[in-house]
């Protein structure tokens, strides 16, 4: 199983790097359309922490680091014309698809970020912090609320208009199709059998490959390109 560089960044630290890439990327780019949300998801944890917030701020803090790097690890790699991990390939693939709105690449980054992402930062965490996945499960549940709770702005900010939002609309359906909240569940599951399988570095990569890929095909059909309609109008994401 991969595993990052043992430095320990703070997270103003990667939020400064996300305000960069914020900058810098083209704002319908699909990269840029997650950035955004994820920056905000950043920034509101950052925000907490300084408030005292967290009874764990230190677990927080390494959590969320970790976290965060996964994702700029994949920015890198593509920046750097390597492969990124298979769950990330699609929303990279498709970034400046025509047929592909706003919220489906919002959506297709949470989906790459929760569902295999925070499986791996969890086991990080762990090894940084020298504790088990049960001691890092509150911190795990706060973000995974505040996160649940964004995901709700998100679909508010991002879903085109009211003429769009009937029945027959194929982005109501492709988007019913996933959940936050079940992705969440599913991640924690992995978390606590990547743990539990450190020891067997050939099973776990194993695992980790197949989550990988499960996560990218997951991804590849939130990204499916749909029919524009006129009057189509997506506000920028919060």
């Amino acid at each position: 199983m991969a595993q990052l560089e043992h430095f320990s960044p703070s997270v103003d630290t990667v939020v400064a790097r996300m305000r960069a890439l914020d900058e810098a990327l083209p704002a319908g780019d699909g990269v840029a359309v997650f950035n955004r949300v994820y920056l905000a998801v950043t920034e509101e944890v950052e925000r907490r922490l300084d408030a005292g917030q967290f009874t764990d701020s230190r677990a927080t803090t390494a959590l969320d680091v970790r976290f965060a790097q996964r994702y700029l690890a994949a920015v890198d790699a593509v920046a750097d014309d390597r492969r990124p991990p298979a769950c990330w390939r699609p929303l990279f693939q498709l970034r400046r698809h025509p047929g592909v709105r706003p919220l489906q690449f919002a959506l297709a980054g949470i989906n790459a970020h929760i569902g295999h992402d925070l499986a791996l930062a969890v086991v990080d965490a762990c090894r940084t912090l020298r504790c088990e996945p049960a001691e890092l499960e509150d911190e795990f549940d706060r973000v995974g609320e505040l996160l649940v709770s964004l995901e709700e702005r998100i679909r508010e900010d991002l879903m085109p208009g009211p003429d769009l939002l009937q029945i027959a609309d194929p982005l109501t359906h492709l988007l019913g199709s996933w959940s936050l909240e079940r992705a969440r569940d599913a991640t924690w599951s992995a978390a606590r059998a990547l743990w539990a399988l450190r020891r067997f570095e050939d099973v776990a990569e194993e695992f980790t490959e197949r989550l990988d890929a499960a996560v990218g095909f997951a991804g590849r059909m939130l990204l499916t390109p749909l029919p524009y309609r006129s009057g189509h109008r997506a506000r920028r994401a919060p």
